[in-house]
């Protein structure tokens, strides 16, 4: 699989699942990703939200994306760290494009969107037919 393969793939299947780390204790949730590109995997949270301290507190993190096909199964995961983005234009951008946003922005206010961004991206692909043979590491940045 190629870098532009597993972009492709990570934008065709949005949901996933993000782990994190705090204090030697592994924390999974599952998001819905903005957007992927050789410029970072984008996704937001709340400023108020555990998760947010979480990401700065320990910006490694990995996220793990599948098809839900079960005749065809592909899972790839990417590692990588985040960065808070700071960005206006993005944060008015994720808002537009997601009106379910707009409940958190009645109470807490536009700025409590957090856009962050992963970098340093590293990808391992797996596959049923792959599934004993060693991963293949894919550079994404």
């Amino acid at each position: 699989m190629t870098k532009t393969d597993v972009f492709s793939f990570i934008n065709g299947n949005m949901s996933c699942n993000l782990a994190t780390c705090i204090d030697n204790k592994p924390q999974t949730r599952w998001m819905l990703m903005y957007k992927a590109d050789s410029d970072g995997i984008v996704f937001h949270t709340g400023t108020m939200r555990d998760l947010y301290r979480s990401l700065l507190t320990n910006p490694q993190v990995e996220l793990c994306f599948f098809n839900g096909n079960p005749e065809n199964m592909i899972q790839i995961r990417v590692s990588g760290t985040v960065e808070e983005d700071k960005d206006p234009v993005l944060r008015k951008e994720i808002i537009q494009a997601r009106p379910f946003l707009n409940k958190v922005i009645a109470e807490y206010g536009e700025e409590s969107i957090a856009p962050f961004r992963l970098r340093n991206m590293v990808a391992s692909v797996w596959t049923m037919e792959k599934n004993t043979e060693p991963k293949e590491i894919i550079p994404l940045s």
